[in-house]
């Protein structure tokens, strides 16, 4: 599909945490169409390498890469100090870092809830502490959570996953007000199933991709839907419409969304 330039994008300071694989890879190929300056940051230093060539490939802007775990405290702050040395200014953050894991909560340890959290929540809430204060500074920004309708309509096997999604929607509601008078605009983005390597961690058995098929979701429309909304004063972008639809459903009639849930949600 052919992707209009976005001129406002062009010249941005934009950086991307989970830039390796799916959303945060998607959007950083798209990115790069639209000339921005990306700053992209994972855990995986040769699929980043990588990366940066393609994006380096369709951009006259620069392409830096940062091998980071956003699970580990000490390191996002290095991280973070090094950027923000290179790029004084950074105008976006899309916090797209995070993984999942289905399985039935009882059969789950406490290592994997801890990492999970580390990753998703505390490395999202890390990193944007650190270069919100910095957009505060220059009177303007847009920080971009990636959450999950999972956050929204949880359903089997997902209890921890589901948990960490729900805090960051949660987060990222909370920073919004306090961000909005200071001209730093907060969205959250919460996809379905989304065609992507995410589920080679989460999925266990190998067949949720198959039995959710009506309403997977293309990586790349997702990152064009983004992309779109980028300096707009968006709140959410939930996708795709039919369970944006069941959410509404779900909080009007929720013993009812329970019962749905329990029946169409257990694919896993």
């Amino acid at each position: 599909m052919q992707i209009a330039a976005l001129k406002h994008l062009q010249g941005q300071n934009i950086m991307i945490t989970g830039a390796s694989s799916g959303i945060g890879r998607q959007l950083a190929l798209q990115l790069a169409y639209h000339q921005a300056n990306l700053i992209l940051i994972a855990r995986h230093e040769e699929a980043l390498k990588k990366l940066q060539r393609q994006c380096q490939a369709l951009t006259a802007g620069q392409v830096v890469i940062y091998p980071l775990d956003v699970g580990i405290a000490k390191h996002v702050q290095t991280t973070c100090a090094a950027v923000l040395k290179q790029f004084p200014q950074i105008g976006i953050l899309i916090n797209a870092a995070g993984f999942g894991d289905f399985d039935n909560f009882l059969k789950t340890d406490y290592a994997l809830w801890h990492r999970m959290f580390k990753v998703n929540v505390l490395g999202t809430m890390l990193m944007t502490r650190l270069i919100a204060s910095t957009m505060v500074e220059q009177g303007q920004g847009h920080i971009i959570n990636i959450g999950s309708m999972g956050g929204k309509i949880p359903t089997p096997k997902s209890a921890v996953y589901s948990a960490t999604k729900a805090a960051v929607i949660a987060f990222s509601d909370a920073l919004r007000l306090e961000l909005k008078p200071l001209n730093v605009q907060v969205t959250t983005v919460n996809p379905g199933p989304v065609a992507t390597n995410f589920f080679k961690t989460a999925d266990h058995n190998g067949r949720y991709l198959q039995s959710v098929g009506a309403i997977i979701l293309p990586v790349e429309e997702v990152a064009q839907k983004i992309i779109a909304k980028i300096g707009l004063p968006v709140r959410e972008i939930n996708l795709p419409k039919l369970m944006a639809a069941g959410y509404v459903l779900y909080q009007l009639c929720p013993y009812l969304g329970d019962f749905v849930t329990q029946r169409l949600g257990n694919k896993k």
